[in-house]
């Protein structure tokens, strides 16, 4: 392995360490922070996608050891995985302090899409629905399968078993009634 990490680190070198911290040895501190510094940081700056927040979060974590080291519980795991559970929470934390820094009114949000249009769009598929539900059943069935399958009069004619001047005035019909609608 290229470089000691905190799984590689013996848990009772770290138990002397918390040891030596809880005495007020600034030197023992610091190893700890050298050890797990890059650890920390790194879950802080996962969960915020910010740096300067991400430091704000390990500068917080070290602290909380060196004045409250006896937070640390030696039975409940390595230090290492404590630490990352207090960045993670630290780093959340702060997620939900933040206050948005621009005001609402403020921001303008950028859309592709034509809601009035869309909107317009929407309201006009749902009458034409409405309406080609309304149709006689022989003039809907040719409807259906002139618009959404794609057949010719002749074709459905065909399909049907109904005579071309018939298939033709039937979706005629249902035109007129289908513009009648929207217009009104």
């Amino acid at each position: 392995m290229a470089g000691v990490g905190p799984s590689t680190v013996p848990s009772a070198d770290d138990d002397l360490l918390l040891d030596r911290v809880r005495a007020g040895d600034q030197q023992a501190m610091a190893q700890i922070f050298d050890r797990y510094s890059r650890m920390v940081y790194s879950v802080a700056l996962r969960v915020l996608a910010d740096p300067g927040h991400a430091e704000d979060v390990l500068q917080d974590v070290f602290f909380k050891v060196w004045r409250e080291p006896h937070a640390f519980l030696k039975g409940r795991g390595p230090m290492g995985a404590w630490l990352a559970v207090v960045a993670r929470n630290r780093a959340i934390d702060a997620l939900r302090r933040r206050k948005p820094s621009d005001s609402v009114d403020d921001v303008v949000l950028v859309s592709k899409t034509n809601l009035a249009a869309e909107s317009q769009h929407k309201s006009m598929i749902e009458m034409v629905r409405k309406v080609m539900k309304a149709l006689p059943q022989d003039q809907q069935a040719s409807m259906e399968l002139a618009y959404f399958e794609g057949l010719s009069h002749s074709e459905i004619a065909a399909r049907t078993g109904d005579p071309l001047g018939t298939v033709k005035t039937r979706i005629r019909s249902a035109l007129i009634t289908l513009r009648k609608a929207l217009e009104a």
